[in-house]
């Protein structure tokens, strides 16, 4: 989570999960593929080297990779089979004894055969039963990741921040460009088609927490760890688009992205761009940091969220603060606006979110909602009647805005989720994760794919924002996280909708 200040190095969130090791085994039996029988210095595709094929030598090897890791998967369990075979035998011998150790009676030849006939059965079946189900499971693994890399692509990284990125957003005016905020005090913006820094925000001095761009306007909001929330104008001019670049083109780098050391950074970060350091207005009036700010529709008034328990509207051209928007037992985490309507989503590490709604200017009425157990990390509106929740507490609820009773559907994962995002169109969740994934929902609650990771792709620590642009055809989400990068991603939805 952001700090105050902005030096995030010493964030909880920040810790690298160590990776995993399978324990080595060995098997007396040959095998071609296998490292025993490789020579020194000698890779699998270059043992291959004599054989016709028409698939370029970088994809060889891949696919002689995950076969390899399946082939390894398999070794495993032929040897847990060598184990219960020989613990099978053993039963054997022991039923075939004396008896005594059967219950401390005395049972008959026929007697003994049985219970060893039945024990033997038991043993055979479940061995049968964790065979399968092992197999399985490395059958279905293979195939999500393979589908998982036909479906999203990664087309872009945006490579240039010195501190982890906590939000991104896209432009809804032309030129259609890509805004990061970010732990080292600044905002970027990036060109989408080209990755190239366009122009940057210097004017926080703190954390740059959230950033969102007007609805009709070239102008940014920006929240920060120095208590204050900017509005800021801006200009820029996108470069000539590059050529698509060569993804099959192999890469040299086999050292392990999620082992680097933290102050290790992909590329030199951007050239000199031109510097905007004055805000056109500054919105100061919480007492702790603020972590998220919004536009609400039409652009005349903004919502802030803060440390210090409250949301502050605020009309754009005065800066002059029209409600405090009290009542959360914790900090806040996040704030959203509704797309269409004068409507307004917090959220809080006192495990709720809160509804106001200011379509009446003469009143305002809000709603709380209880559906988690731990902190709210953001809930968003979608275009319909819905508000999406996310919370540490591992789970993505759906409710429906006319009955709020209890959720619709509701989303079980692995890790604790961040700032989320749903795309308007196809209304598809994309869930940013601490564990670095990033998993695709419909809203149903139904799983649709999940964003290709390895060492030389995807994001090397948590995952902290998600963000869809439906209107450009490059690249239609967008990921950030504490890796200090952000990245575009090209996700096929007709293909990822018929899949389900």
């Amino acid at each position: 989570m952001p700090v105050e200040g902005g030096s995030s190095g010493s964030s909880a969130s920040t810790a690298r999960h160590p990776k995993q090791k399978r324990k080595a085994h060995s098997l007396s039996i040959r095998r071609t593929n296998s490292t025993e029988e490789r020579p020194p210095g000698i890779h699998r595709g270059d043992m291959l080297e004599g054989q016709d094929s028409k698939l370029p030598h970088s994809l060889r090897n891949n696919l002689l990779d995950l076969f390899g890791q399946i082939e390894r998967e398999f070794e495993n369990l032929y040897i847990e089979n060598l184990e219960l075979r020989r613990e099978i035998d053993s039963l054997n011998e022991r039923l075939t004894g004396d008896g005594q150790n059967l219950e401390g009676g005395d049972l008959s030849k026929g007697a003994l055969k049985t219970k060893a006939s039945h024990s033997t059965s038991q043993l055979s079946q479940k061995l049968k039963t964790t065979y399968k189900a092992s197999t399985s499971k490395i059958v279905s693994s293979f195939k999500a990741t393979a589908g998982s890399r036909a479906l999203c692509h990664l087309q872009k990284e945006y490579v240039g921040h010195r501190d982890g990125i906590w939000d991104l957003s896209v432009t809804r005016t032309q030129p259609v460009v890509l805004g990061t905020a970010s732990a080292d005090h600044s905002a970027l913006l990036w060109s989408i088609e080209t990755g190239k820094c366009l122009l940057k925000y210097g004017g926080h001095a703190g954390s740059v927490n959230s950033i969102k761009f007007h609805p009709t306007e070239q102008m940014a909001l920006t929240a920060s760890g120095d208590q204050t929330a900017h509005i800021w104008r801006y200009m820029v001019q996108l470069p000539a688009p590059q050529p698509p670049p060569d993804v099959s083109a192999p890469c040299d780098d086999d050292q392990d992205s999620s082992d680097r050391e933290e102050g290790e950074v992909d590329g030199e970060g951007p050239c000199e761009v031109p510097t905007v350091r004055l805000a056109t207005a500054t919105l100061k009036s919480h007492q702790g940091v603020v972590i998220a700010a919004d536009w609400l529709v039409g652009g005349r008034q903004v919502v802030t969220a803060s440390w210090d328990r409250a949301a502050n509207l605020y009309e754009v051209e005065t800066s002059e603060l029209v409600h405090a928007l009290t009542g959360h037992d914790q900090e806040l985490t996040h704030c959203c606006t509704h797309p269409t309507q004068r409507l307004v989503v917090t959220s809080s590490r006192d495990t709720t979110f809160r509804l106001w709604d200011f379509r009446d200017p003469s009143i305002h009425s809000v709603n709380v909602f209880q559906g988690h157990t731990d902190t709210v990390t953001s809930a968003v509106f979608t275009v319909g009647d819905n508000v999406v929740s996310g919370s540490d507490d591992r789970t993505v609820k759906v409710w429906d805005l006319k009955n709020m009773r209890s959720p619709i559907a509701t989303i079980r994962t692995d890790s604790a989720v961040n700032r989320i995002s749903v795309s308007a169109n196809q209304r598809i969740i994309a869930l940013p994760h601490d564990n670095r994934q990033v998993r695709l929902f419909d809203m149903s609650g139904v799983r649709l794919a999940r964003l290709p990771r390895s060492n030389r792709m995807g994001h090397r620590r948590m995952v902290c924002c998600t963000a869809w642009n439906e209107e450009n055809q490059t690249c239609n989400l967008f990921t950030c996280g504490f890796d200090r990068q952000a990245i575009g991603w090209n996700i096929n939805i007709p293909a990822l909708l018929q899949e389900k």
